[in-house]
Parts: C-alpha cells; structure tokens; sequence
C-alpha cells in the first residue's frame, strides 16, 4: 500500500478489487454496474462515508440476506494476518466488509460474532464490535471474555480494544463508562499476555478506565503491582499510568516504586 491520503483507496479501483474477488464466487454478481456506482458516489465523500458507500452497495449487489452475503464474503477474506501490523494497511480493503457487518448483521448475532472473528484476524473488528455491545452487552462480553483466551493475538486484542470505554474514532461505551466491571475479567486474562500488541490495548483500556473511574482502575494495577507481576505485566500497568505518572500522582508513583522491588 503506497503512501496516500487514507480515503483515496476507498475509490473505483478497490470496488474492482472487490468486484473481481466476489464474482469468481458469486457469478450473478454485477461488478460493471457496482464500479460505476461507487465511482460515481465517493468522489464528495470523506473516509467513514466512501467504507459505508461501498459496503451499501455490496448489499445491494450480493444479497439482501445477510446470511448468504457473509458466506461470499467469508470466501475473500484470504490468509490471516500474521504480524502485528498491516490491519490498516494490507488488510485496509476489508473495511467496508466490517462495515457490512457491523450495518446488516446486527439482527444475526452468531453469524456475526463469527464473522467479527474471521475479520479481526486480516483487518480490526474493534469499531464493528461496538453496536454488539450496546445491544447484546451481557451476550456480546460473554464471547470477548472467550476471545480473551483465543491462541489468535489478533482476536485476544479484540476483547480488550473493542470494550474500551473510549476507543478513538468511535462513538463511547457509556454503559462502561458508567460501570467498568464487566471489561475487568477480559483484562485479568490479558494481563500477562506475551504480545506486545495486546498488551498495549489492554494498557489503554485502564488509561479509559482511569479517566472516569479512578478508583477502580487504580485498585485493578496496585492488585497487578502485588502479584509478582511478569515483565510484561509491568509494561501494561506503566503504559496505563503514563498520565498519572506525568501528574505525579502519589499512588501512581507508588505502584511504580512498588514495579521496581521485584
């Protein structure tokens, strides 16, 4: 993926991309007349619009039923992403299938959550994942805490980032941000996770945590402090302090005096 503005790959050229990888699978599939179609709506368009605009228009020309459109869709998706990074750069084109997911599969919620699970692996299901939980809370935590055991980095990312309260660029949890508890045993399981990519989501989730419910955060990393935390426990709970430490705050300070005796 070459350097350009992030909405310009969401253009005429990926809707062929697209196009040529469903119509293999699904030969009713016009693909002239869905090019034309996103070619002619993304030009005015910024980035969430053009990934909406061409998840629209792949309901419009696979299946009204969502079901059926996900068994096409699932065929695309190709090898699972391997690294740490490329979510957002080799695997940027699945953006507007997350979008389909998170727009049309919200009333199929086992069909979805596995789909969530087979897109997290090559792009993110951490924006898709948010309309779950509002709808679905107790249904939809009860399957990231499953997540948060996966042997897939990706997905045990998932659990963490998808339920922080105030993930960047999304819309808040407040159901979170009001009571942080049902976020807590996802975080326990993660808290000595070997990747460094998990572990900095989770440190984020105590940095949102922190944000409006001080207490409760900070009683989860002084218990972390105490339990002969591994290495890569200690990154996660300095990585979630860094504003306290920046302020100074004494109990910060003191679970970061407590880090360096072991």
């Amino acid at each position: 993926m070459a350097y350009k503005q992030l909405k310009l790959w969401f253009d005429k050229e990926l809707a062929k991309m697209l196009a040529n990888k469903i119509q293999p699978i699904h030969p009713d599939f016009n693909k002239r007349q869905f090019v034309q179609k996103v070619k002619k709506g993304v030009t005015p368009l910024e980035l969430k619009d053009r990934v909406e605009l061409l998840c629209d228009f792949l309901q419009q020309y696979i299946s009204k039923d969502f079901e059926s459109s996900w068994n096409i869709l699932e065929q695309i998706l190709e090898e699972e992403n391997e690294k740490e990074t490329g979510m957002f750069t080799e695997g940027y084109w699945i953006m507007p299938i997350a979008k389909f997911v998170e727009k049309y599969g919200l009333d199929d919620f086992n069909i979805s959550m596995k789909a969530i699970e087979e897109i997290t692996k090559r792009n993110t299901g951490e924006y898709t994942i948010r309309p779950f939980i509002k709808k679905y809370p107790n249904r939809t935590m009860k399957k990231m805490l499953q997540w948060s055991k996966n042997k897939n980095k990706h997905v045990r990312r998932l659990a963490s980032e998808g339920c922080r309260p105030k993930l960047p660029w999304a819309t808040k949890l407040q159901i979170f941000i009001d009571d942080p508890s049902p976020i807590l045993p996802i975080l326990e399981n993660l808290k000595d996770d070997p990747s460094k990519y998990v572990q900095k989501s989770v440190a984020n989730n105590l940095n949102d945590i922190l944000k409006d419910n001080f207490s409760i955060g900070i009683e989860v990393l002084k218990r972390w402090a105490n339990q002969n935390p591994s290495s890569q426990r200690k990154w996660i709970i300095k990585h979630a302090l860094r504003n306290q430490l920046k302020q100074k705050n004494l109990e910060a300070l003191e679970i970061m005096e407590k880090l360096n005796q072991f």
